[in-house]
């Protein structure tokens, strides 16, 4: 018992010291994260700043568009990233979305294939357009017009292979770098597609910075240590449980509130110390212990440890193809545009969905609305058509358990930081599988998009590292609430954090000191040995 409890302080105090600077990075940085704005541009964003369509008579079909532009998408340079874990074969190369939009002044078709390479087609030629600096000087220029900033001087800073402040956009690089004004304001804009995709002022990259550069371990990518930044990450979220849980043991051991007349401290105290920076180590550890120790669990969760939850929440470009079906609707290659009439909304986009054999076509408008021809294409996309393509996506011929439209977020699907009914739309079809894996899926009916596929492991990672890192489920949804909440542990954090360093410090100090001086008087005695031999 006396080895265990030995054990128990020594694990604490030397993880402590060697975790207290990264515990302490941790809070401030997560601290930053709560107050950032996204950089990245959401789907609400675009449209808001997006050109007005207009389209015109003679503009040329997406399937015609798709049909001139073969012989240059298949020169063209691979730049998707490829999916782990996916071992289908893709299949012959399809559309799986096409968006008739105006870049730069010009209508363009955005297409992105079942491989998930997006091009940007010419709604004049049908060739594939390549967004050059002065394109891109024009599209900035489009853009802070369209957000109210009247006569900026827009400048060309350069073309940036992979920015790391843009994740995830693989499939659309290079990227050429603008300035708009002289505040600071820069905006990334995508050479091969020409949408912008990212909108950054100073204090917006100050806290990227100083909160998910920092928070993620991003420094480590800067000095050649890419390839191993997630096993840091990794040990260093499972020491910091480990140091978490053992604190949190020791604080409840070495309580003594005096309940039912038990034995206190000295003085009625109801903890042993009497320094400052060990009480407020003690009772910032007692008191936030637990909020802490869910941080560093959750946080080493989602490192995805052993891979023993599955890649992520999101359907994989094979299983995409097979939902959607080889075949393209005829009525979606061959629809010509022609000029709007009778229609007062400000339309900026028209983009063409499909499934099976059916395919509908969707009118945005800046505000985000959705509108559709009821007449020509059908308002949405019937049960049949959905449940026949969830099957072909599973793919294992399990029965489907459950189909329900649901009218309300559930605590799988909803909208997370920033984002809208845009981004997060209702009502939703669920499609749950009576399979192994418990397959769920979350499919947008009026544009037959798979928002999520869940199995049973990433359910149980929501919330295993959803719930108790962000806290984003029932009552916090509510703002006010989960500021309150998330600033009280995080203010318990930063104290345990900060006492942390302090008596670390003091504690190797002491530690270096006491070498120091068994050293002194081993040469000492060393010195006095020869004296006496001589």
């Amino acid at each position: 018992m006396k080895f265990l409890n030995w054990l128990l302080y020594e694990v604490h105090r030397w993880l402590g010291i060697g975790l207290a600077l990264f515990m302490f990075v941790w809070f401030v940085s997560g601290l930053v994260i709560m107050y950032s704005t996204p950089m990245t541009q959401n789907r609400s964003e675009q449209l808001a700043h997006a050109q007005t369509l207009a389209p015109q008579s003679g503009w040329l079909s997406l399937g015609e568009a798709w049909e001139r532009s073969s012989a240059q998408r298949l020169a063209l340079k691979f730049t998707a990233k490829a999916e782990p874990n996916v071992n289908d074969k893709a299949g012959p190369i399809s559309i799986v979305d096409a968006k008739l939009v105006r870049i730069a002044d010009a209508p363009v078709w955005l297409v992105e294939d079942t491989r998930g390479q997006r091009v940007a087609l010419s709604a004049i030629d049908g060739s594939v357009l390549e967004t050059t600096s002065d394109n891109a000087l024009t599209i900035a220029k489009n853009w802070s017009e369209a957000k109210g900033i009247e006569n900026a001087n827009v400048h060309f800073i350069d073309t940036v292979e992979n920015p790391i402040m843009l994740r995830n956009q693989e499939a659309v690089k290079p990227f050429h770098h603008i300035a708009i004004g002289d505040e600071g304001l820069e905006v990334l804009i995508s050479a091969r597609t020409g949408e912008l995709l990212h909108v950054s002022t100073p204090i917006a990259r100050a806290l990227y910075w100083t909160g998910n550069w920092v928070h993620l371990f991003k420094p480590l990518d800067a000095i050649g240590l890419n390839s191993v930044r997630h096993d840091i990450q990794l040990w260093a979220g499972f020491t910091a449980t480990i140091a978490a849980l053992t604190g949190l043991i020791i604080g409840w051991l070495r309580w003594r509130p005096g309940f039912a007349g038990k034995k206190t401290y000295s003085q009625g105290r109801t903890q042993p110390y009497r320094e400052n920076w060990m009480k407020w180590h003690f009772w910032a550890g007692l008191l936030g212990g637990t909020a802490a120790l869910l941080w560093a669990f959750s946080g080493y969760l989602s490192t995805n440890p052993y891979k023993v939850f599955s890649p992520n929440d999101a359907a994989n470009r094979p299983e995409i193809a097979r939902y959607l079906g080889n075949d393209i609707p005829y009525l979606m290659k061959e629809w010509q545009p022609a000029p709007f009439e009778n229609v007062k909304a400000d339309i900026v986009e028209l983009n063409w969905r499909r499934l099976g054999d059916h395919a509908i076509l969707l009118a945005y408008t800046r505000e985000g609305g959705r509108l559709v021809d009821k007449t020509t294409f059908g308002e949405r996309f019937n049960e049949i058509a959905l449940v026949d393509g969830a099957k072909r996506l599973n793919g294992n011929n399990a029965p489907i358990e459950r189909f329900e439209t649901l009218t309300d977020y559930d605590s799988y699907y909803y909208p997370k930081d920033h984002q809208t009914s845009v981004e997060k739309p209702l009502p939703i079809a669920l499609v749950q599988f009576a399979d192994a894996q418990g397959t769920r899926l979350y499919i947008d009916p009026q544009d037959g998009r798979v928002l999520a596929k869940l199995d049973q492991s990433r359910r149980v990672y929501r919330w295993l590292f959803s719930a108790l890192h962000y806290w984003d489920f029932g009552w916090f949804h509510y703002e006010p609430l989960w500021q309150t909440w998330m600033l009280t542990w995080v203010g318990f954090g930063l104290v345990l954090s900060a006492s942390s360093l302090v008596i670390g410090w003091r504690r190797l100090k002491k530690t270096f000191v006491d070498l120091a001086k068994s050293k002194m008087i081993i040469l000492e005695q060393e010195k006095l040995g020869d004296k006496n031999a001589l």
